[in-house]
């Protein structure tokens, strides 16, 4: 008599109305929740392209002109304060240089200063706010009464007032330029870290390094500090349009970008003057100036409510 055939394992099954098993979510962290939020706002995508747009045609614009032998800075009188045409898209200045590639090459210095200054405004507000947070008691008092003091000079004052004590002429130099923009924009940062140091220093993960022996630089620097960088990424987006306003006011005035360099603001300054005979020189560096404000802070908006702990489970 044959062995009877092995009989199928017998399958778990749940029981009626019982629990069902638990489904595995996938890892999420704060970046990757603030990737997905702010892929989800059309405004803040749109201005980022927009951003990204001008800042290629700013700095390959040149470059690719270039190649068809324009310069930025040559002169052709015959040329002078001719309209928009095939030729030249923007039309020419009195001194008949193109103000398609003059606008071009006062966006990239324009963009090099708000990076640079806003990134001297981080350093420095970043580190003034964390180390007084951090400190507390009569230090906290004393570095914020000086922040006070500092906001009640005018911008226009400090710049001149920095320029003489280091005794650099920052018209000639704008590496220097850029720097005094930033020493005057970290005021807020600081005032923003500090805010938040505050409320992160008696954490559990902060008194957990201090119980095995980490010292106050690392507790600050390597546990705080890392905490505050969405805050500091979103200031930084919002501060940008900021300094390059700061810029072309300077530029304005006679402190900002000197011939026969050009920034954004000195084209504006150039064409409000004529803009009655010659509107193109205005309102084409405008426009330019305006769209990049206006991708930043939007740009920026979509960034902090990206980043907004409160949002994290919408």
């Amino acid at each position: 008599m044959s062995a009877p055939a092995s009989l199928p394992k017998a399958q778990a099954v749940p029981p009626a109305g019982g629990p069902t098993p638990a489904r595995t979510l996938p890892p999420t962290s704060l970046w990757r929740d603030a990737w997905r939020r702010l892929r989800k706002n059309r405004m803040a995508v749109v201005c980022g392209v927009i951003f990204i747009a001008i800042f290629l045609f700013c700095f390959l614009g040149p470059i690719i002109v270039g190649w068809f032998g324009l310069d930025p800075t040559a002169m052709d009188p015959k040329k002078g304060a001719m309209p928009p045409s095939g030729a030249h898209p923007l039309g020419t200045d009195p001194l008949g240089r193109d103000m398609l590639v003059r606008i071009m090459v006062g966006g990239r210095i324009a963009i090099i200063v708000a990076f640079t200054a806003t990134t001297v405004s981080v350093v420095i507000g970043v580190s003034y706010g964390a180390i007084a947070a951090f400190a507390g008691g009569r230090v906290d008092y004393l570095m914020m009464r000086i922040v006070d003091v500092l906001y009640g000079f005018p911008t226009i004052v400090f710049i001149i007032v920095l320029q003489s004590t280091l005794l650099v002429n920052y018209k000639s130099n704008l590496w220097m330029l850029f720097a005094l923009i930033g020493a005057i924009s970290w005021l807020s940062m600081a005032r923003i870290v500090r805010g938040q140091i505050l409320g992160l220093k008696h954490r559990e993960f902060v008194e957990a390094a201090r119980v095995i022996g980490a010292r106050p630089g690392r507790i600050l620097f390597y546990h705080l500090v890392p905490n505050v960088l969405g805050v500091v990424i979103i200031y930084a987006t919002l501060a940008m349009p900021s300094v390059m306003l700061t810029e072309a006011f300077l530029s304005f005035i006679g402190l900002g970008v000197q011939a026969p360099l050009a920034s954004w603001g000195t084209l504006v300054t150039e064409g409000s003057s004529q803009i009655i005979v010659y509107p193109w020189l205005l309102v084409a560096p405008g426009l330019v100036m305006g769209a990049t404000i206006f991708a930043l802070n939007f740009f920026g908006d979509g960034l902090r409510d990206a980043l907004d702990p409160q949002t994290r489970k919408d």
